[in-house]
């Protein structure tokens, strides 16, 4: 074998290499996610710089490594078969094989082989290489790539705008790689991360009430008008501190005349106490404070930064008459997002949806029908304009009583449990014929 042969068979695997790097960089450099990199930048990896450069200008870096292939590809079309062919056209010879048939039969075989060595090696295993370590694959390939892409500018920028042009030509303004996501797309990986163990049961659960926070309003999760607690303005030491024992609760807004409609503020109740103890003065004008007014429609977000502002833990919330309908604290925006929060006076407070057995469940009248359609896959009928399971039931059913069944489809059967005078307080969901 001459020295030529052996210097073409040397170049043709440096050209199965030089694929292999180009395919591979191409690969990683789409799947490497930029939040790693930032991260890997933030931990002081020398090479992340560099990543960050390639996949913030991945078009142009794409278009390196596209170059890059097809150079290679051609060069192995020129090189590699012509190579190969010669060095089985004379153990086809050897064999009394026909001339005319041995060239035929080499040239076959020789595109066979370096077609087999430019797909498995050249792009097959570089490609599952960087999609399954696309982050070590980016941090191996990076520099070389970047400085092919600095070399080959005047090539590259030529190439890039006659594509451009072109497609101008058609009408077509060319896009970016930026790497954004839908909110439906980022409950999806969220949904992947947890199965694949990356996030907890309680890392998930927070980032999907997230999620339904930014959905939600006042009216979703305000304590009700007839569930309020107030003190009023002109009550006695004896018949304030009678109704703080008996509730317990850090904050009270306080009325006029006993009237729901005319809040003047609120008080706090270590506040209060304080006072009283040390004797001093037990009116409760004297530690009455400003509340603050949010319509029904208010965005959790802003009603959490409104009450962020203005340094206070209650709000009062107003129907489109100005008159009371209900009342926010900003536990109870908390709890959106972390879930229910117990403390000491807690004990006997109920979840929202209990289990009572695998297909029957106990629901607080102010669960949000939207949650129950998620949770149970329920339909409920006629339900534009209200908001809340108990509101739906009273919808269907103007004069309800304990004990009332009603279908909201042929699986669901709701049933009314608890009532105080005409407000449905507990339901009863019973599951027909399968399981929620």
């Amino acid at each position: 074998m001459d020295s030529i042969l052996i210097l073409n068979l040397g170049l043709v695997a440096v050209l199965i290499g030089l694929t292999a790097f180009f395919v591979g960089s191409e690969f990683a450099v789409v799947k490497v996610r930029m939040s790693r990199v930032d991260q890997l930048i933030a931990e002081g990896n020398k090479t992340a710089p560099i990543v960050k450069k390639l996949v913030t200008d991945l078009d142009y870096y794409l278009s390196a490594c596209q170059l890059g292939i097809t150079v290679t590809a051609l060069g192995l079309g020129w090189l590699g078969e012509p190579t190969v062919e010669k060095i089985l056209h004379p153990v086809f010879d050897s064999f009394g094989v026909p001339a005319a048939m041995s060239t035929i039969v080499s040239f076959a075989v020789a595109f066979a082989l370096v077609t087999f060595l430019h797909v498995v090696i050249g792009e097959l295993a570089p490609k599952t290489l960087a999609i399954q370590f696309a982050e070590r694959m980016t941090l191996l390939l990076a520099r070389p790539l970047y400085w092919f892409g600095k070399v080959m500018f005047p090539a590259i920028w030529t190439l890039n705008g006659s594509a451009r042009l072109l497609l101008r030509a058609f009408g077509v303004q060319p896009a970016g790689h930026e790497q954004a996501h839908s909110e439906e797309e980022l409950k999806i990986i969220m949904a992947q991360s947890f199965k694949s163990g990356e996030i907890n049961e309680t890392e998930l659960s927070f980032m999907e009430n997230i999620f339904a926070f930014d959905e939600s309003v006042a009216k979703d999760i305000m304590v009700p008008r007839v569930q309020m607690e107030t003190l009023d303005i002109n009550m006695t030491t004896d018949e304030m501190l009678s109704i703080i024992d008996e509730h317990q609760y850090t904050r009270f807004p306080v009325t006029t005349d006993n009237d729901k409609d005319h809040i003047i503020g609120f008080i706090n109740v270590k506040e209060m106490l304080t006072n009283i103890v040390r004797d001093r003065s037990h009116k409760i004008s004297d530690t009455l404070h400003e509340i603050v007014l949010l319509p029904e429609q208010t965005p959790l977000q802003d009603a959490m930064l409104k009450m962020q502002l203005e340094r206070v833990h209650m709000a009062l919330i107003i129907d489109d008459h100005g008159g009371t309908s209900g009342l926010l604290t900003l536990e109870d925006i908390l709890e959106e997002i972390v879930g229910e929060i117990r403390d000491e006076f807690d004990e006997d407070e109920r979840n929202d949806i209990e289990e009572i057995s695998e297909l029957a469940y106990c629901v607080n009248g102010r669960v949000l029908l939207d949650e129950l359609e998620e949770r149970f896959g329920v339909e409920f009928e006629g339900a534009e304009d209200v908001d809340t399971i108990a509101g739906w039931v009273l919808h269907k059913k103007n004069e309800v009583s304990e004990g009332d069944r009603i279908p909201s489809d042929e699986k669901h059967i709701w049933t009314v449990e608890e009532m105080d005078n005409h407000q449905i307080l507990r339901v009863r969901l019973d599951v027909q014929g399968a399981e929620a």
